[in-house]
């Protein structure tokens, strides 16, 4: 229920995020729309365009999730980077996981599904705590490596395994953040669907 709970809050938050941005036609909107604009411009990799079509994207698959199953809702994560959906969870059987695929291919502006659900059991509430320490002791290391820009990655784990999708600058940037995925406790194995800067394709 908690779990519910603050995935509903996620998706209220897009959707203010989502508001406010659309609202630029305004004084108040373009003021903060264009601070937050800049922000994101400094920030990250993504163009302030990008970003916003990826919180839309979300919000959308989120949506159709929901509306699909409130366990599915509960159960499965999304990062959306460039159009690149990077899914994670757990589901019980082939077709469930075959299923959430084709959910996210139905939302606009998707142009690549990267599915790593796991076929599993649901994991236990233990097993929920330790993947959310692992997750945020990883990005607390991103965050103090002055050599990564932490905010082009995106960190999820699922049963110790940890999943990390984003924009490296270089191949060496990319040894640091697996370096530290690796060194953190509890990690049993890493998979990346980072893409390097300068590989990415143009609009």
């Amino acid at each position: 229920m908690r779990r519910l709970f603050m995935k509903l809050v996620l998706s209220l938050c897009l959707a203010v995020i989502a508001a406010v941005t659309l609202s630029g036609c305004t004084p108040i909107g373009v003021v903060v729309g264009g601070a937050a604009a800049a922000g994101v411009v400094v920030a990250e990799e993504r163009s302030v365009g990008d970003a916003i079509e990826d919180a839309g994207i979300k919000l959308n698959i989120m949506n159709n999730l929901f509306e699909k199953s409130e366990t599915l809702f509960v159960d499965v994560s999304t990062s959306v980077i460039e159009g690149r959906v990077l899914v994670t969870g757990q589901v019980q059987n082939p077709e469930t996981r075959n299923s959430v695929a084709t959910t996210i291919w139905e939302v606009e502006g998707v142009n690549e599904v990267l599915n790593e659900l796991q076929i599993s059991e649901k994991s236990g509430l233990t097993s929920a705590t330790e993947d959310s320490w692992i997750s945020a002791k990883l990005r607390s290391r991103l965050l103090q490596d002055i050599g990564i820009k932490h905010v082009n990655y995106s960190v999820d784990t699922v049963n110790r395994i940890v999943y990390l999708i984003g924009i490296a600058q270089n191949p060496e940037e990319l040894e640091r953040v697996y370096l530290h995925a690796r060194d953190v406790d509890g990690v049993r194995k890493i998979i990346h669907h980072v893409v390097m800067k300068d590989s990415r394709k143009t609009k």
